[in-house]
């Protein structure tokens, strides 16, 4: 399906410097930031205590989360446990302050506003706990990327392997520099969005390298040189990149507006890795295809040459 069919091939290639440029800029920027500012962490990660609370009524999410803001505790999580009367709640370490003082506290400031609200169940998360799984998110992180690199180098030459996961890692290091920025919390789920976002620029990535690799196999494409059957490709699936990308960042952006609170971090980091997704797989990877140094003799066997020659 062709909604948006490109008659003449877009020269992509000719921008390539002043887009790897921009990347590089973009990229220096969000490594700044999070050297400078570092990411704000969850309770997830630092540790703190988790409540589950239960109302007799229906009760508003917001109604709920603004009490507890009143208290003052940093950055509270306040979120839906599947039904409109169940809740949890998430608090940070409070110095001098206990677990047990913390949800008392939480507890009797919610009962001054509606007493048909109990707690149903009390954790404490350890610091030690948070370690935990900060390392085991970054092993998942490391494992992910040793996987596409491995993937990617066993369907293409290592050319492409290394171009597309360098355009990945810029896509992962925008939006951790992005989170950093802005300070927004970085908890598992954002970790869970990074992880889809690796996944799907790669895919995006593949199409476009696989059209690469069908080029330069064409025989009506045989005289045209390295930059310009590369712009044939990206123009010819530029239809495919509007229609797929267009409707996930339509359903993200749904997600983002009307998810809430405990969507959010998810759907920003979808929100932002889908924009760079796009731009990376198109103008990061391919230019660096250039630099690295592809052409299309390596990109087809001898024999075929020979039999392309004769013809």
């Amino acid at each position: 399906m062709e909604f948006f069919h490109v008659k003449r091939d877009i020269p992509f290639m000719s921008y390539g410097k002043l887009t790897t440029a921009i990347s590089l800029g973009t990229f220096v920027l969000a490594v700044f930031f999070l050297v400078i500012k570092g990411l704000n962490f969850g309770v997830e990660f630092t540790g703190g205590t988790v409540m589950e609370l239960r109302y007799s009524q229906s009760v508003e999410v917001s109604q709920v989360r603004h009490r507890i803001e009143s208290l003052k505790y940093g950055e509270v999580q306040v979120q839906s446990l599947g039904t409109t009367k169940d809740v949890m709640v998430r608090i940070p370490n409070i110095k001098g302050k206990s677990s047990a003082q913390l949800s008392n506290e939480v507890l009797d400031n919610l009962k001054k506003e509606r007493s048909d609200v109990e707690l149903r169940k009390v954790e404490f998360i350890g610091p030690s706990v948070g370690d935990e799984l900060f390392k085991h998110g970054a092993t998942a992180l490391v494992l992910v990327i040793v996987g596409i690199v491995a993937y990617l180098m066993l369907r293409f030459e290592w050319r492409f392997a290394f171009s597309a996961i360098i355009a990945n890692m810029h896509d992962v290091v925008i939006i951790l520099g992005v989170f950093a920025l802005f300070q927004w919390e970085f908890s598992l789920t954002v970790l869970a969005g990074i992880l889809a976002v690796l996944g799907y620029s790669v895919n995006e990535s593949v199409v476009v390298f696989d059209r690469i690799r069908e080029n330069f196999r064409k025989p009506n494409l045989r005289g045209k040189s390295v930059p310009e059957v590369i712009d044939n490709a990206i123009t010819a699936t530029l239809s495919r990149t509007i229609i797929t990308h267009g409707s996930t960042e339509a359903m993200v952006l749904a997600m983002l507006i009307f998810g809430g609170a405990a969507l959010h971090g998810f759907a920003m980091a979808l929100t932002i890795g889908i924009v760079f997704g796009i731009y990376s797989s198109v103008l990061v990877a391919s230019p660096l295809l250039l630099m690295f140094g592809v052409t299309r003799d390596r990109m087809i066997k001898p024999e075929r040459i020979k039999e392309e020659a004769v013809v």
